[in-house]
């Protein structure tokens, strides 16, 4: 301590004798100095902290979701193909409960509808049909497997055949 005291002395202009007083006071605004150094430099780490678990827990949920979704595109596949109304409304109730999980998660559906021009920042092409007369090319002709987000982020791509 008695160093740093010496050191904080001879930064100071060699006027006349300093009195213990002015001594003090350098040392005492030293330290001030400091704790305002370290406290905002703990302020910011507190701050990266919270940003980093935050973007943990999201990431978390983004990939169980990820791992889940072809449960979801199986029960729609059963439904498409169930012919029994009660077996079709069973599985419309699996589903139903599966998007309001989701959606209490913030997950929603990429709304990609058949007829909208394809978009590459919600879908991906997977397959190429020619154009059929009256359609324009560059468009969606059939979606394979619906697209999630959560936010802006996209979780899952939608899957589309396009026309070419």
């Amino acid at each position: 301590m008695e160093e740093r005291e010496e050191e904080i002395l001879n930064e100071q202009p060699q006027q006349a004798e300093l009195t213990e007083e002015e001594k003090l006071t350098a040392l005492a605004e030293d330290f001030k100095r400091k704790w305002y150094a370290v406290s905002a430099e703990y302020d910011n780490y507190r701050k990266r902290n919270a940003q980093a678990v935050a973007r943990a827990y999201s990431d978390g949920v983004s990939d169980a979701i990820l791992k889940l979704l072809p449960v979801a595109d199986t029960f729609g596949y059963a439904l498409d193909s169930s012919s029994d109304e009660k077996t079709r409304a069973g599985i419309d109730k699996i589903i139903k409960n599966f998007n309001t999980i989701l959606a209490s998660l913030g997950v929603e559906e990429i709304a990609v509808n058949i007829g909208d021009p394809f978009d590459e920042n919600v879908a991906s092409a997977v397959m190429n049909f020619p154009c059929e007369e009256g359609e324009e090319p560059n468009t969606v002709k059939q979606i394979l497997k619906k697209g999630y987000r959560s936010g802006e982020r996209v979780i899952r791509f939608a899957q589309v055949a396009v026309t070419i």
